[in-house]
């Protein structure tokens, strides 16, 4: 079953503002909050959808990647971001929109004691930057990085936090005007997990942490382009009695001694003798499956513009391959032997050697237009 546009999730257009999506999001998320429709699958379905949504339209760089690219632009095997989300992750992500610590918006609203709990902690987010050549590029490819990460130490043990009774909240009553009002605040002892560390290994910090060295297969689908940011959920640093943070990928495009890239085009320089395109040749040509042979015709005008179909890189949506497009050249020769010029000078006043362009002879705007159009 293909996504629904996260717009269409949120129920608000595409320019839409930052504040519109907040609320969008906030009114849509309280309709199907667990808590008010228990054991309804259903609702915790949408619940979870809009939580996707506003996960990629709540931040700029991610919605600016879904605006161009759509769903594929987020996607992406072994946990980038745009997947299915549990509800860990949403009430540790999003717990701020509906205000109070995050556990459940009633509770707020109501002075109710939640059925969640406090809000978990996430661990902070490591940002690595992956070199990828152009050929890696158009077919997506995997990679695997050694990445050094807070984890939590397998020796450390728990115990529920005394201050807050293991609910990560600390609750005051306070008498005003309008009678007594509860409010609650993150609890200061544990950080809001609940928790606090009752051993730990030799190894670990005060917070039972261990830094460790993990080796992280990454699959970065084809089509990404250079600065483009991906992210796999959960393989950040860890925190005690919270969810790990992200990785975050950032994709560096090496560029090509040969091949240049033009959106999902390759363009290459072909340059030839004048001998090549008078008398006609065969000549190899480097492409990003490899070298292939192609023909020039005899009488081939600099300029033109040979397209090998289905030879350039994989758009990102996965519907299409761009092509590649050859830039004929011809050399001028800058020395000249005495026997060259002589034999050049003797061909110089023939007629065929005179410039006569037809009306099919395009220039350089008509054939660029031609193919970008």
């Amino acid at each position: 079953m293909s996504k629904r546009d996260y717009y269409e999730v949120l129920e608000v257009s595409r320019g839409a503002s930052s504040d519109e999506i907040k609320k969008a999001y906030r009114k849509i998320a309280i309709k199907y909050h667990p808590d008010k429709n228990p054991n309804d699958k259903s609702a915790e379905d949408k619940f979870k959808e809009a939580a996707e949504a506003y996960e990629v339209l709540g931040n700029d760089e991610k919605r600016s990647r879904y605006d161009q690219f759509g769903h594929q632009g987020m996607r992406g095997n072994g946990g980038f971001s745009g997947g299915s989300m549990n509800m860990e992750d949403i009430f540790s992500q999003f717990g701020d929109v509906f205000g109070s610590g995050g556990g459940s918006p009633f509770e707020s609203f109501f002075g109710g004691g939640g059925s969640r709990g406090g809000r978990r902690r996430k661990g902070t987010n490591l940002r690595i930057k992956i070199k990828l050549t152009l050929r890696e590029i158009a077919e997506g490819v995997e990679k695997k990085i050694k990445v050094n990460r807070l984890i939590v130490d397998s020796s450390t043990t728990f115990k529920s936090c005394s201050a807050c009774q293991g609910t990560g909240q600390v609750r005051k009553v306070m008498n005003t005007m309008l009678g007594q009002m509860m409010s609650s605040a993150t609890c200061p002892s544990c950080g809001g997990t609940g928790e606090l560390v009752d051993s730990k290994g030799a190894g670990a910090d005060n917070s039972g942490m261990n830094r460790t060295e993990e080796v992280i297969a990454i699959k970065i689908p084809a089509g990404v382009t250079d600065g483009i940011q991906l992210s796999m959920s959960g393989k950040g640093n860890e925190v005690a009695g919270g969810v790990a943070g992200d990785l975050l990928i950032v994709i560096e495009e090496i560029q090509d001694d040969e091949l240049k890239r033009d959106g999902n085009n390759v363009i290459y320089d072909l340059y030839l003798s004048f001998l090549d395109v008078a008398l006609g040749s065969s000549v190899e040509v480097p492409t990003i499956d490899g070298k292939v042979k192609i023909k020039i015709d005899s009488g081939t005008q600099s300029g033109k513009i040979l397209r090998l179909k289905g030879k350039g890189i994989k758009d990102i949506e996965g519907y299409r391959r761009g092509d590649q497009l050859i830039h004929l050249n011809v050399w001028t020769p800058k020395i000249l032997s005495k026997e060259e010029k002589r034999i050049l000078s003797d061909l110089k006043n023939s007629k065929n050697f005179t410039p006569a362009p037809s009306k099919n002879d395009k220039g350089f705007y008509e054939k660029m237009k031609e193919f970008f159009e």
